[in-house]
């Protein structure tokens, strides 16, 4: 995969340099209502941009979005420059990070974020700082809980994806109704690594799942520095399980090959972040085979016209396919732009209404938020018509050797499926 050359300013230094004087006046002009004249700056947050394939999608998807801005003439006639920070993945890089670009580069809104922890972290200085921040990583709605309980302190916030954490539970809960009975998953094991994002989705499917008549014969979360998943398998085998339902990212990658190489007589299914990459198929050597996922779009899916226009359009530039994270953050920069277009300003005060009003259709679907009233007040709407995620089965092209080659085909929902599920070969 080519990588772009990521040039940025030495933006700590910057803070240094200009000390306390210097910087309340960037924080003034940063609060300022932002006029129609020079260029325009928006940054973007990602984590390890260049290695991290969540991290690079973000920043790629933030550049496809610029550049197609710019070919057709900026937004109100200005030209737009991207600025890309490296939060690292850590909660105190993110901080200094955000102010700079803030501070430093006087950026008019912001996009992206990986993780709850960092996004939690930053949350007081987005309202600090009253700029739009555009979530497209991060699942905590920890954080739509802030805007909804103190709306004028926080109403910066907007995430346009993915869904949050609850969001991700009735959306897992609404795929096993709708496919757990065709496919022989009547008995799962609820699997989850010990991370913040997992939280509210294990408790939402812990009770929920049996009002849907499926039984849940284990309930499991487990140290989120598990290695070994030897003694975890052997307990879903002794349950009598048909699968299980995962919500997994940071220890996905060990945990799936283990059930793979293993064998193991049950399907292998729900969240797992790493099954959502187009390449994670060849990287894992097959491993993949068989296993389903949530994911935003796959790159054969067409969710909406603009789809794949896009998937086409970031294989073009960059000569690889993007992840989940792209797609959102794509959409992200293209609304507020369209609604900065739409209002004639980048006004803040007047994009965060437009925002809260705005109907965008882009390449995860029609991108609309919860009011301030409601609990995930700026959150994205989940819904049929709107923004209703895939779920992917990865498909080995070969069955008999597995390592060939897979396609992510979608399984549901019907409006978007491409094949139908398949039963591991192993399983007897």
């Amino acid at each position: 995969m080519t990588e772009p050359t990521f040039s940025s300013v030495n933006r700590r230094r910057f803070l240094r340099a200009t000390g306390a004087s210097a910087v309340a006046a960037g924080l003034a002009g940063c609060r300022s209502s932002g006029g129609n004249s020079g260029k325009l700056k928006l940054g973007v947050l990602a984590p390890n941009p260049g290695q991290s394939p969540t991290g690079t999608s973000i920043v790629h998807g933030a550049e496809l979005a610029v550049k197609q801005l710019n070919e057709n003439g900026g937004v109100n006639g200005r030209t737009v420059e991207l600025v890309s920070a490296d939060t690292g993945g850590e909660a105190s890089t993110a901080k200094q990070e955000y102010q700079s670009l803030l501070l430093g580069e006087g950026v008019q809104a912001t996009f992206g974020v990986f993780t709850s922890e960092v996004l939690m972290t930053l949350m007081d200085q987005i309202a600090e700082q009253q700029k739009i921040h555009m979530c497209t990583g991060a699942a905590t709605p920890l954080s739509a809980r802030k805007v909804s309980q103190n709306y004028e302190q926080y109403k910066y916030y907007f995430r346009t994806g993915p869904l949050n954490g609850i969001q991700l539970g009735q959306n897992l809960l609404d795929f096993a109704g709708g496919v757990f009975s065709d496919i022989g998953w009547s008995e799962v094991a609820l699997v989850a690594e010990d991370y913040e994002w997992t939280k509210p989705i294990y408790g939402m499917l812990a009770q929920e799942l049996k009002k849907r008549q499926i039984d849940v014969v284990l309930n499991q979360r487990y140290s989120s520095d598990t290695e070994n998943f030897s003694p975890i398998y052997d307990d879903i085998s002794s349950s009598g399980a048909d699968a299980a339902f995962v919500q997994m990212a940071h220890t996905g990658v060990p945990a799936m090959v283990k059930w793979a190489r293993d064998r193991r007589q049950w399907g292998f299914g729900g969240i797992h972040i790493p099954s959502q990459l187009p390449s994670f198929y060849q990287q894992s050597r097959g491993a993949a085979s068989y296993s389903v996922t949530q994911n935003v779009a796959t790159p054969q899916s067409e969710l909406t016209d603009k789809t794949q226009p896009f998937v086409k359009a970031y294989q073009g530039e960059y000569d690889s396919l993007p992840v989940y994270t792209g797609y959102i953050t794509f959409d992200a920069v293209k609304q507020w732009a369209s609604v900065a277009a739409n209002e004639g300003t980048v006004d803040t005060e007047t994009v965060i209404t437009g925002l809260e009003n705005s109907s965008y259709t882009g390449a995860i679907g029609t991108v609309e938020y919860h009011n301030k009233g409601h609990r995930f007040a700026h959150d994205v709407i989940y819904s049929p018509g709107k923004v209703n995620p895939v779920y992917q089965q990865w498909q080995p092209e070969d069955p008999a050797n597995m390592q060939a080659g897979g396609t992510q085909e979608v399984i549901y929902p019907a409006e978007f499926k491409t094949a139908d599920y398949k039963q591991p070969i192993w399983i007897q």
